[in-house]
């Protein structure tokens, strides 16, 4: 989940859920090493049960759901969240399941790791939701070309645009996904140091994550993220693990698909080149 997802799933949960009764919370099915929690998930029917959705908000990575005595249900980055109707199968697998009055529920799952919380007292104290909260996100107004200019200026020159892009949460909900097809269209590797960005290149770096982003969400998130119901974005991703193996659409020349910094990239070698210098 990533900023167009996280904007996309938080009008769907706010159209639908908004006035819900919890009536029962099931713990996981089948427990998940990489799936961490605040609080004791074993005490999460005692808080929720009988409250009422009032609304959700969503930070870059992480969508709040505050009910209605100001308690929040938080979750973060690779935990799905996927809405049932009532009458719907109940999974055989997931990592916790909120039933409501009209049997409808939400159901929690994590493939490969996620982070769920329960605040009674409404107050998150996280580093890593401070940062995507508090962080202005690429999608804000204020978040301006001067604004940018100055994030770059913070940063060592030697840091990568990839760095750059999606590490700190300096730019909330930019993570490993949507960075691809916004230095695609930006023509910039993903290894290349922001010293060897001109103020040309870096107007077109500032104007190409605020497009792409914006395109992603009118057209409902990503072709390989699902929403709140399970339907995939009918934004088709460009450079992804489900396009990489296509010649590039612009040039024709084969996609590369390497490891780095703890994720995969992919680039056309041609049309983001690395500068000789």
């Amino acid at each position: 989940m990533e900023l167009p997802e996280t904007i996309v799933t938080t009008a769907q949960i706010n159209d639908t859920l908004t006035g819900k009764k919890i009536t029962h919370v099931f713990n996981a099915t089948k427990l998940h090493r990489f799936a961490f929690f605040h609080g004791d998930p074993k005490e999460y029917e005692k808080i929720l049960a009988g409250k009422i959705i009032k609304s959700a908000t969503g930070y870059g990575m992480f969508i709040d759901l505050v009910l209605n005595d100001e308690t929040i249900i938080s979750v973060g980055e690779g935990a799905n969240m996927k809405y049932r109707k009532p009458g719907d199968k109940i999974p055989g697998s997931y990592q916790l399941l909120i039933g409501f009055e009209d049997n409808s529920f939400l159901v929690f799952s994590i493939s490969l790791y996620g982070f769920i919380g329960v605040y009674p007292d409404g107050v998150i104290d996280e580093i890593y939701h401070k940062q995507n909260k508090e962080n202005l996100s690429p999608l804000q107004k204020t978040f301006s070309m001067e604004y940018f200019s100055t994030l770059i200026a913070q940063c060592s020159p030697n840091l990568s645009v990839k760095a750059l892009l999606a590490t700190e949460q300096r730019l909330p909900g930019i993570g490993n996904g949507v960075l691809q097809d916004i230095l695609f269209k930006a023509k910039m590797n993903p290894k290349r140091k922001i010293l060897t960005l001109d103020i040309t290149e870096k107007e077109k770096l500032y104007l190409t994550i605020k497009q792409t982003l914006q395109e992603m969400v009118l057209k409902g998130g990503r072709d390989v993220q699902n929403d709140l119901f399970g339907n995939p974005g009918k934004y088709h991703t460009i450079l992804s693990s489900k396009t990489y193996k296509e010649p590039c659409p612009v040039c024709g020349s084969c996609i590369r698909k390497e490891a780095y910094m703890g994720g995969t990239v992919y680039y056309c070698p041609t049309c983001q080149p690395l500068p000789n210098k």
